[in-house]
């Protein structure tokens, strides 16, 4: 049974404080509360300790906490960490801890699950069920925190928002967690360490040049051919390359900000020099970067990753032409915590 109870963290400050003096108690009541919430990601009205024993009682008949647990966690071999989140009405989304040398990176979910239906991604023949609130987001990031600093003794260093769902289809709620994520009584995050990735929605990536935000963009782009791209990405039939690449040049040119393309080298359909050589016009819209990314196989669908030499040679004519290109090797792959391979078993 779903609860009934105000979900605290969906209130501001000043709502805060308006209930807190319908309760007859004084303003600064409500900025101890959301310092709690926010700044000390606690999940327990009775941890707050700082508030008489009566406050915390009406707390707990007004409001609730609708925070999420860490249902599973899997480890890999190469120290990935992926975790099967529990929400507060029984769904059911997926966080990745993936340590680097260099970096502690947390991947998180802003859906249940997802309503594009990418051809080769896990996450895409499962259903959307509901979009995440900005809390729901933001209590991966703490807990996927707290796991990097229990397993390996290192916060997290970055987000990247690629786990489950399509965040600009989340909007306001996918803003709305990075605001609390990055605000001095939140977690006080750099927003260039967060990066927010996207299928590919040109009325929202404007919207996003519109806001002037300050975290990086990325566009899952795997195609620089409108046909090719239809086949794997329907979402392209109504975003095709060129509206995108519009779009595109307005959100730099509010924002300043380059963008990263994200490319997965699938054999025999996007690995050739003519690929190639289509990325790199697409390229010259706007400053970029190019991550060529290893296709994870997936039971659904019948891809297979490029040969070695094919990606080098793809890297290569990139990076002959001036494109900051970057090979990422796939993480998690053996517990299926990789790129595109997210979804929950049934």
């Amino acid at each position: 049974m779903l609860n009934s109870k105000i979900d605290i963290r969906s209130l501001s400050i000043d709502n805060l404080k308006e209930h807190f003096s319908n309760l007859g108690e004084p303003g600064f009541r409500a900025k101890q509360v959301y310092e709690w919430l926010w700044e000390k990601s606690c999940t327990d009205f009775d941890e707050m300790s700082n508030l008489s024993k009566s406050l915390r009682d009406k707390l707990k008949d007004l409001f609730a906490i609708n925070n999420l647990n860490i249902h599973q966690s899997q480890y890999s071999s190469d120290k990935t960490i992926k975790n099967t989140f529990k929400l507060y009405d029984s769904n059911i989304i997926e966080g990745v801890l993936i340590p680097a040398t260099d970096r502690m990176t947390a991947c998180v979910s802003s859906q249940v699950g997802c309503s594009l239906t990418c051809k080769f991604c896990a996450t895409g023949y499962m259903d959307r069920k509901r979009n995440l609130n900005p809390d729901e987001i933001y209590d991966q990031v703490v807990l996927i925190d707290r796991q990097a600093k229990a397993n390996y003794q290192t916060p997290l260093t970055n987000i990247v928002y690629m786990g489950m769902g399509e965040p600009l289809l989340n909007y306001a709620n996918v803003l709305k967690s990075i605001e609390r994520i990055t605000a001095k009584d939140g977690l006080n995050m750099a927003a260039k360490r967060i990066t927010v990735s996207t299928a590919g929605i040109a009325k929202m990536i404007k919207k996003l040049g519109d806001d002037e935000v300050r975290f990086n963009l990325a566009l899952s782009l795997h195609a620089a051919d409108d046909e090719k791209r239809n086949t794997i990405m329907p979402i392209n039939e109504q975003n095709s390359l060129k509206a995108l690449a519009e779009a595109l040049k307005y959100y730099y040119s509010k924002t300043k900000n380059p963008v990263t393309y994200e490319y997965i080298v699938f054999n025999a359909f996007n690995d050739t020099l003519q690929d190639a050589e289509e990325l790199a016009r697409f390229c010259r819209h706007i400053p970029c970067k190019v991550n060529i990314i290893e296709y994870n196989p997936i039971s659904f669908a019948d891809f297979q990753n490029a040969d070695t030499d094919h990606i080098d040679a793809f890297a290569a004519y990139l990076r002959k032409h001036g494109i900051n290109t970057n090979i990422r090797r796939s993480r998690g792959k053996d517990i299926d915590a990789a790129c595109g391979q997210l979804a929950v078993k049934s």
